[in-house]
């Protein structure tokens, strides 16, 4: 098996760091008394932390490379996995990652783009599958972990700064401004930090949303999938 090269590669390679935008600095709670007065920085971490200690999260997003956008739209499950789609250059894939496997499903481009026409008409449908950091659809699940997920999120900066305060989904946020990036962080104002949503207007126009925290989340690995190792040389 070959994996997705050129633009494919490249805009793959952008998804797996689809939310690396916005800035991550230490590791400091805020005060009890919630984020009034809390430098940006901290806010920040806080949110970083409280995101790294949650049960599940969802998250969907999307951004541009090379002009067009790439989305994905998951469900991730601490320590567990997680399971989605990423659509990206006319590819649209099924995603689900569970104790160290990899299930990826596509359509009939993302079957041709890996594997070549040949094999494109044998894997229509199904599943392949691969286990460990390095298998062949490791890449993929880079997308399902929450810790690694949002401390890609959070993980540059530029200058930060207050923002006006803001309601997502009803919810009282704090906004936090990256001007080096042209970015905005929204971090839960009330309760446990998590963040809540990340824009930015630059190229890239990303916008991620962080929603449904320690939700309850079922992941399956699905049946008959075929070991993506095995389709290596079938070009």
């Amino acid at each position: 098996m070959r994996a997705a090269n050129g633009r494919s590669a490249r805009a793959l390679a952008t998804a797996c760091a689809l939310v690396c935008v916005l800035p991550g600095c230490g590791s400091s709670q805020p005060a009890r008394g919630g984020l009034a007065g809390i430098a940006p920085a901290r806010i920040v971490a806080a949110a970083r932390q409280a995101a790294a200690g949650a049960a599940s999260v969802h998250v969907e997003g999307s951004i541009l490379s090379e002009g067009e956008p790439i989305s994905v739209n998951m469900e991730l499950l601490s320590a567990k996995g997680g399971a989605g789609v990423l659509t990206i250059h006319g590819l649209t894939v099924r995603v689900i990652e569970l104790d160290g496997f990899a299930y990826v499903r596509g359509n009939a481009l993302f079957y041709r783009a890996i594997a070549g026409a040949r094999a494109a008409r044998k894997l229509q449908g199904h599943w392949l599958e691969s286990y460990g950091p390095h298998g062949l659809l490791a890449p993929f699940a880079k997308l399902t972990d929450i810790r690694t997920l949002v401390a890609g999120a959070l993980a540059r900066h530029g200058a930060l700064s207050r923002g006006a305060p803001a309601l997502i989904d009803g919810q009282r946020a704090v906004a936090i401004e990256d001007s080096a990036n042209d970015a905005t962080l929204y971090v839960a104002a009330t309760g446990t930090p998590y963040p809540l949503r990340i824009i930015e207007r630059g190229r890239s126009r990303a916008r991620i949303v962080f929603d449904r925290w320690n939700r309850a989340v079922t992941l399956a690995a699905p049946a008959h999938a075929v070991p993506a190792e095995s389709l290596e040389g079938s070009r």
